[in-house]
């Protein structure tokens, strides 16, 4: 089976190989990496980066998975698959407060109308408790990976703290993946999108 990715960053090329050899080493994955895209869309995605969107997804190899939160409803319209649905879902399902954490503003819209989505159609009791990281994104575009991680999990851990009925931990962007292992004993699993999505778009 062959699978199209479109990425704004490049890190997500090794992520998803990795993933791929370990869940299906027979799928093959077609990658699509546009850093500009992610920085054109920081204000609103105008009517030119739509139409750039939407001939990546109509030209592309097989079925297609973007990777990208804050480009995903344009993407979706175009017929792809948003990586961060079968996460959304999964937490919904779980019940709970769900603490979704992300670090770049342009993401919070469409990952809690992902969310606020999915606890529609969930017959559990589930509400979205969305939390910005200050000062992480930076680090990331630095190349500064664990400090990146390191101040994600900090965040999570402070607010975790706070909150009653933790359902679950949602990371929304997937490149902050590499916090989920610093996470651990918060008393609610970290949920991640890279696996259950890909899991998702090849049906494995």
């Amino acid at each position: 089976m062959a699978l199209t990715l479109l990425h704004t960053a490049d890190i997500h090329r090794a992520t998803f190989d990795t993933l791929r050899d370990r869940i299906a080493p027979n799928a093959t994955l077609h990658h699509k990496v546009r850093p500009d895209w992610l920085a054109r869309a920081q204000n609103g995605i105008d009517a030119s980066l739509e139409v750039e969107i939407t001939a990546a997804v109509s030209v592309a190899s097989g079925s297609v998975l973007c990777t990208c939160t804050t480009l995903g409803p344009t993407a979706a319209k175009a017929g792809a698959m948003v990586i961060d649905a079968p996460m959304m879902q999964a937490a919904a399902e779980r019940g709970g407060t769900i603490l979704m954490a992300y670090c770049l503003p342009s993401t919070r819209a469409p990952s809690l109308a992902a969310l606020e989505a999915a606890i529609a159609k969930s017959a559990n009791f589930a509400r979205a408790h969305p939390l910005l990281i200050g000062g992480a994104w930076p680090l990331f575009e630095a190349g500064n990976g664990t400090g990146f991680a390191i101040r994600i999990a900090e965040a999570i851990t402070q607010e975790a703290a706070e909150i009653t009925n933790l359902g679950s931990i949602v990371l929304a962007q997937a490149s902050m993946l590499p916090a989920a292992p610093l996470l651990g004993g918060l008393g609610a699993p970290v949920l991640t999108s890279p696996e259950l999505a890909l899991r998702a778009a090849l049906n494995c």
